[in-house]
């Protein structure tokens, strides 16, 4: 059973997870999560990386209260706000652009609050499309724009910019830079890509294998916007070598 509690507006998001278990249709059980502790700096970008199966997303889930069947706690301010941002862009289909985006949009959001952050993302001129005539790329871009549109306290990102190309996918962080830092809240992202943890987080944290616990959080002091490619080729050899289960193949 979970116990949520609420601290103060200024504390930091704590989560506690002692065991988070799926029961499979056979009757089976798989432990994804155990004894993690995590707690989240304000207004920090936490980037978790672990090996594929054992348990990010989930843990995404937990913390989204998508999934409540977990013995632990997750501490927040009271009446947070969360945006979530899934792998897929999840918009739906018989609603515009404008119309996914104001389907969640924070109480007091604006016509000029939407032009302006259309305009930061890039989909301005495509307020009146419908999903299906967007390509993946600007599908991505709307559902950025909707995560924002809650004005979250904690935006959850699930391998927001997996299946893209480098070149789109480099475009699309560095408009989630512009956007967060305008816009600065909470953030916890998972992925895959190393290169991409070392070009966007504050606070890295290394997953264990299945059952997933924080094998180590790795603090990068230096502003996104400072670190050149020598300095994330560099972190990245350095991590690796440090943590090869979690960057095998990478």
């Amino acid at each position: 059973m979970k116990d949520t509690r609420h601290a103060g507006e200024t504390s930091r998001f704590k989560i506690r997870i002692e065991e988070k278990t799926h029961v499979g249709a056979d009757g089976s059980h798989l432990t994804a999560i155990r004894d993690l502790s995590l707690d989240l700096q304000p207004e920090s970008m936490t980037v978790l990386m672990g090996p594929s199966g054992c348990g990010k997303t989930t843990l995404l889930r937990v913390v989204a209260g998508l999934d409540e069947d977990y013995i632990g706690e997750i501490d927040m301010p009271p009446h947070a706000r969360l945006g979530f941002m899934f792998q897929e862009p999840r918009l739906l289909p018989w609603r515009t652009v404008r119309q996914n985006i104001e389907l969640v949009a924070a109480p007091g959001f604006t016509e000029s609050d939407l032009q302006n952050l259309a305009e930061a993302v890039g989909v301005a001129d495509m307020l009146t499309r419908y999903p299906q005539e967007l390509s993946l790329g600007l599908a991505r871009r709307a559902a950025l724009a909707r995560a924002f549109s809650t004005e979250p306290d904690l935006l959850l990102l699930d391998e927001p910019f997996v299946s893209l190309d480098e070149r789109t996918a480099d475009r699309l962080r560095r408009l989630l830079l512009e956007v967060w830092s305008a816009r600065p809240t909470t953030a916890v992202m998972v992925t895959h890509n190393p290169r991409e943890a070392l070009q966007l987080a504050d606070q890295l944290v290394m997953m264990a294998p299945r059952p997933t616990h924080v094998l180590a959080v790795e603090t990068i002091d230096v502003p996104q916007a400072e670190r050149t490619a020598a300095m994330i080729e560099s972190l990245h050899a350095d991590l690796a070598r440090r943590f090869p289960v979690n960057f095998a193949g990478m």
